[in-house]
């Protein structure tokens, strides 16, 4: 009796000691934060020893760094040395022969041209000059005074995506008026880039947030990633949304980077066809799928979709929305006003009830 005892005590101590260790030894949650693009960065890997997560996390911010001394419109990379970009725009300006670029610039510059003429121009990097004038090339924003001439004249000059001449190793500009600035690129390119490196070093849980572009890789757990959509105009979340594998979110708000001047709001999202701030949208937020073949271009379509969709006026929302692609988007208008699609309604955890009461739905036949 006393050697069976013995034996029920060992295996209930076993199978407590087990017990304890599932509970007690969860896979880990790595989480790490840096400063890049001028925003704030969050880096969530899953599932992975603390070592392999910070050493995964760490390439990234790396990665993140490099394109962001690369990519920068007008800040050097050093006292003597601009970025890459910024040695193209000045060959742009000057009308030079044509300048050797790198092969990632060549990927931009071509995947970034097509962008813009899929938004009928509405999303236009070449608008460097303008985001300059406003003062939104700066790191602090200040109340610029509006130079409706100045202004005039910039427009005048109809920078375009399709003024830049791209060839295998070089590129030039037939319009010297063209200043790139991929502020609305760069990070949606970014969260692409880090995906691809996590599912090649077959990491498969992580979520990765520039500023709130955000992309979702695999999942927390036994539950999917889960992402808050931010108030406008207070510091809280409206609404709740499960970001499932592969999918990405942005928003493009007038919240962040902006100024005040005789009382009206002026944010760094211009209409490339006046010349000034958009004043009629508060915040635009998509939804972008996995894209086909291999999840390429979620991130990049989060960073950019939500531009056009911004710009155009109430009534034309859905269809620039249409023409890029996008099903899942919610606008915000300068009344508070929330338009959401269906498709996005029904991803939605509302948290706002105000914002949900009022909230018009609308229907995949009012694209």
């Amino acid at each position: 009796m006393r050697k069976g005892l013995s034996t029920v005590l060992i295996v209930a101590i076993c199978c407590i000691a087990i017990l304890g260790f599932i509970v007690y030894h969860k896979p880990p949650l790595y989480h790490s934060q840096s400063y890049v693009f001028g925003t704030l960065v969050d880096i969530s890997i899953y599932g992975e020893p603390e070592d392999r997560a910070k050493s995964l996390s760490n390439e990234i911010l790396q990665d993140f760094q490099h394109l962001h001394h690369q990519l920068h419109a007008w800040k050097p990379v050093s006292e003597n040395q601009v970025s890459e970009l910024g040695a193209l725009n000045l060959a742009f300006a000057s009308q030079s022969k044509p300048l050797n670029i790198s092969p990632l610039m060549r990927e931009v510059l071509q995947d970034a041209t097509k962008l813009s003429k899929q938004s009928n121009g509405l999303f236009n990097p070449s608008i460097g000059h303008l985001i300059g004038t406003w003062g939104f090339q700066a790191d602090e924003f200040a109340a610029t005074s509006v130079d409706d001439k100045k202004i005039s004249a910039l427009v005048s000059t109809n920078p375009s995506m399709d003024d830049i001449v791209v060839t295998n190793n070089s590129a030039y500009s037939t319009n010297s008026s063209v200043k790139l600035d991929l502020g609305g690129y760069a990070k949606g390119y970014a969260l692409d880039r880090a995906v691809r490196y996590l599912r090649k070093q077959h990491a498969t849980h992580a979520l990765i947030n520039i500023g709130g572009n955000v992309i979702a890789l695999g999942q927390h757990g036994d539950k999917p990633w889960r992402v808050g959509i931010q108030h406008p105009r207070k510091p809280s979340a409206i609404a709740t949304l499960d970001l499932l594998d592969g999918w990405a979110i942005g928003t493009s708000g007038d919240y962040q980077r902006y100024f005040m001047l005789d009382g009206k709001r002026y944010c760094h999202i211009i209409d490339p066809r006046t010349g000034y701030p958009v004043q009629h949208t508060q915040a635009v937020t998509v939804l972008i799928p996995p894209q086909a073949p291999h999840h390429s271009q979620a991130g990049v379509l989060s960073d950019v979709a939500s531009k056009p969709i911004f710009i155009e006026p109430a009534e034309s929302k859905s269809k620039i929305a249409a023409t890029m692609g996008i099903n899942h988007f919610m606008v915000i208008d300068q009344s508070s006003q929330v338009i959401v699609t269906k498709e996005m309604q029904n991803k939605l955890t509302w948290l706002d009830q105000d914002f949900k009461k009022h909230a018009h739905v609308q229907t995949t036949t009012e694209h």
